[in-house]
């Protein structure tokens, strides 16, 4: 079952600037564990959504890095919760580069015209047993589908 109100899968989503800060290798790449925190809090905040809570990321499965990343990227990264049970949420995670930095100048950049996959992955959260006394998740606000 998937937590939402208006039946499509509960969502979320981010926008993010790869700083100069952010290269770790040679080539001035950019670390793939930069991209599984991103994923890390698109994971946290569906299960705020969904629960109320920040939840425990406790796996991540079929980690897939199909192309590089480096500062002056824009990366779009996304989050989909796939599967629910009564303690669990699966999600299925992506990550895109929209923007790539360019070799022309320092500060060149280009919009791609479709945007590449940069990663995919799935997470499984695990949330807290509801509290004798805590309010039933009815309760909680509603959920608006993601962003």
């Amino acid at each position: 079952m998937t937590h939402t109100t208006d039946r499509k899968p509960l969502t979320a989503s981010l926008r993010v600037r790869i700083g100069q800060q952010d290269a770790h290798y040679g080539g001035h790449l950019v670390d793939g564990a930069h991209i599984l925190r991103l994923f890390g809090d698109l994971v946290t905040e569906i299960t705020i959504r969904t629960d109320g809570d920040e939840g425990l990321l406790s796996e991540y499965a079929d980690i897939c890095f199909t192309a590089p990343v480096y500062p002056g990227d824009y990366l779009e990264a996304t989050a989909r919760v796939v599967r629910s049970t009564k303690l669990r949420r699966f999600v299925e995670l992506e990550a895109h580069k929209v923007i790539a930095a360019s070799s022309e100048s320092p500060s060149a950049a280009r919009v791609l015209p479709e945007p590449i996959i940069v990663c995919t992955a799935k997470a499984t959260t695990v949330v807290p047993k509801p509290a004798p006394g805590a309010p039933a998740k009815d309760q909680l606000p509603a959920l608006t589908g993601g962003r």
